[in-house]
């Protein structure tokens, strides 16, 4: 039998004892099922427990399915494991695939030259379905030694890399590299920042450590849930089949905008984007909700059982004073308020007067004039909609045309309001501040979107403005997170210089832990060349990821008159669509030329659309964290004007694609790119007939 055979074998067996595995699991389903619905409350909850832990064991199984086996490594004690998805056991019950999240499998991702970790051979199975069409085996010892750059499995990963992308993330478990499997496998406490350049494999490297710590810490994380964070919706749809894949349902899926309390569809300028994101607008929120605590204008009376009572305007003052004393939250106090009126009317009859007395209008009305209860939203609609409560609330922190720059008109409903993504975090923040409403269906809203969690993963983090770092805090009290991101392709409002600019508004209690990621495994020099000189231009200081494959094709320029973009875009789309043959490719544009590329393109798909259409058209702030086989940068000198950070949005944009790169303008390019530098070919100038 050769060895290709030998390894088939095992795979087979390995998928028969998978489909026992499933059986198995599928009996356990029915005959609980079977049980009925009745006996005692303890019977059901057991029987409900039963189900949904055989639920998710069948979701498991089923995404082991792809890739079973890939791997293998032999000991130097003979032993031999293979490595895979998902642990399978033999009939006897010994192990005959170790899963790749297990201790035992640790050396297949970590076991080098120098540290060998007892391996003596370690093997990548290269699978098509279930069947095994190549090996790809490494040498371990110290008579192979490593010298510098060490990839684990290199052909396989250069086999992978070099693979047409689909429009969706596939998951890298097959291909960890060693400094990738130690940032997946670290320990959970704490905060972790994961620092990587483009390519490096952070977002994959996120998704593949939530794998993991869901596998090694289930009991705490699943009943405290995990929440990965990604910058838009269009990433989640990309990356959404990654965690099925490795067997893991549950992790939540969100965007800072989908964190907060409300519906976000309105948009803003970078200014107000900006200022709403400042950590000022804490104290602002509180001053806000500490302003709508006032003593009544004038005296309230009410006739209760023929006898007239009065709150005057002192004892409304005595009892708004007290109650701003109390250290708890402005909603929960309402009831303290409640209880001090009542106080001081039930002095003014010499006998006890029950909470009906509350409900009687004049008294609602003044309750809410003194202390009313407030949703975020209508804290938001009341303090932008009015200069006069601004402000107050503004004080000395927020200059003058700063507080004016938050106004905006006052809309008849709050319910009417187009709340920004930056709003979101302001709304969260609010939230903090008021507190649970009183019971009622506010109350089960308030409880729903305010739930914690037990560990935060975010993509893209150093996108995040100072508001939304202080709402992810409050979502994940025991600061138990992992922040992955590149300074370098900063590119929203905030372009922090340094992770501690960010980690300050966390509120940290412990060292956090920073990592750094140096291989580019994503993007060809070529590209990559290309996009350094941008970097450098953006922020000298940084240093750009390491390349690890050259593609061959080098960066291509077509330069055209401004009557002529729309055409030349629609012929260099059309050249390149050839080119990528069965890939993905990608027009990115600044937002500004949005219409003339939808023009040009009119068949390419926007949204979540664009990753399943064969030409994706999309902005860079759209781009973030995708990747594609080739991409078409449109005018990078309007992109570099458009974005609060510049030049780093540029080199976001050079950045995403796996092959190829064409520059189509009319505007003179911004200098890094200038196509007389050695190694960037250029294509123009030209224009089409």
């Amino acid at each position: 039998m050769t060895e290709l055979e030998a390894e088939q074998a095992v795979l087979d067996r390995a998928h028969l004892r998978l489909e026992a595995m499933r059986a198995a699991a599928r009996a356990v389903s029915e005959d609980v099922l079977d049980q009925g619905a009745g006996g005692t409350h303890s019977a059901r909850l057991e029987r409900d427990v039963r189900v949904a832990m055989t639920v998710q064991r069948l979701a498991q199984l089923r995404g082991a399915e792809a890739g079973l086996v890939f791997g293998r490594t032999d000991h130097d004690d003979g032993e031999v494991r293979h490595v895979g998805r998902q642990s399978v056991d033999d009939e006897g019950g010994d192990p005959l695939v170790v899963d790749w999240r297990a201790p035992a499998a640790e050396p297949f991702y970590r076991a080098t030259g120098r540290n060998p970790m007892g391996v003596v051979r370690r093997r990548h199975l290269v699978v098509q379905g279930r069947k095994v069409v190549g090996l790809d085996d490494e040498l371990l010892g110290s008579e192979h030694d490593d010298d510098g750059l060490v990839l684990m499995g290199g052909a396989s990963l250069l086999a992978a890399l070099g693979r047409a992308r689909t429009g969706r993330m596939s998951d890298i478990v097959a291909t960890i590299q060693r400094e990738q499997d130690e940032i997946i496998r670290a320990p959970l406490p704490g905060v972790l920042v994961v620092q990587g350049g483009p390519g490096t494999g952070k977002t994959a490297i996120a998704l593949h450590r939530a794998a993991y710590l869901l596998y090694t810490h289930r009991f705490p994380l699943e009943r405290a849930g995990v929440l990965l964070i990604g910058p838009n919706p269009v990433h989640l749809r990309y990356i959404e089949a990654v965690l099925p894949a490795l067997g893991e349902d549950a992790v939540t899926l969100a965007t800072p905008s989908t964190l907060g309390p409300a519906e976000v569809s309105g948009t803003e300028d970078a200014d107000r984007t900006r200022l709403k994101g400042d950590p000022r607008m804490a104290s602002v929120l509180a001053r806000a909700v500490a302003d709508r605590g006032r003593p009544l204008a004038r005296a309230v009376s009410v006739l209760w059982k023929g006898q007239r009572l009065t709150l005057t305007r002192d004892a409304s003052r005595s009892v708004v004073t007290s109650a701003r004393r109390r250290p708890n939250l402005h909603n929960p106090r309402r009831r303290l308020v409640e209880r001090l009126v009542l106080r001081h009317l039930t002095a003014q009859t010499g006998s006890v007067l029950d909470d009906a007395i509350l409900e009687e209008r004049p008294l609602v009305e003044a309750l809410e004039r003194m202390w009313p209860v407030l949703s975020p939203e209508e804290l938001l609609h009341d303090l932008f909609g009015s200069a006069a409560l601004l402000r107050r609330a503004a004080g000395d922190l927020l200059e003058a045309a700063e507080a004016k720059l938050l106004e905006r008109p006052r809309s008849a409903r709050v319910d009417a309001v187009r709340w920004t993504a930056a709003d979101a975090a302001l709304l969260d923040e609010a939230a903090g501040i008021l507190g649970p409403p009183p019971g009622g269906r506010r109350l089960r809203r308030y409880e729903a979107w305010n739930r914690t969690w037990g560990h935060v993963l975010v993509d893209e983090a150093q996108d995040l403005s100072p508001m939304q770092v202080r709402m992810l805090a409050r979502h994940c009290p025991g600061r138990s997170m992992t922040l992955a991101g590149d300074l370098a392709q900063a590119s929203g409002a905030w372009g922090p210089s340094s992770w501690d600019e960010i980690l300050v508004h966390l509120g940290l209690r412990r060292e956090p832990r920073l990592v750094e990621l140096t291989v580019n495994y994503r993007t060809p020099a070529e590209i990559m060349e290309l996009a350094a000189r941008v970097l450098a231009e953006a922020e000298p200081a940084f240093t750009p990821s390491r390349a690890l494959r050259r593609s061959g094709d080098d960066p291509q320029f077509t330069a055209a008159s401004r009557g002529a973009l729309a055409a030349s875009l629609a012929a260099v789309t059309a050249a390149e669509r050839e080119e990528t043959g069965e890939g993905t490719l990608a027009v990115i544009v600044p937002e500004g030329l949005l219409d003339l590329a939808r023009a040009a393109l009119p068949g390419a798909g926007e949204g979540t659309r664009l990753l399943d259409s064969a030409v994706a058209l999309l902005t860079p702030t759209d781009a973030k964290g995708l990747e594609f086989d080739t991409v078409v940068v449109v005018e990078p000198a309007a992109i570099v004007a458009e974005s609060p950070q510049g030049f780093r949005a540029l080199y976001l944009v050079l950045s995403r694609s796996t092959r190829r790169l064409h520059v189509v303008h009319a505007e003179p390019l911004p200098p890094p790119l200038d196509p007389a530098v050695p190694g960037v070919a250029c294509a123009g100038p030209s224009e089409p007939s």
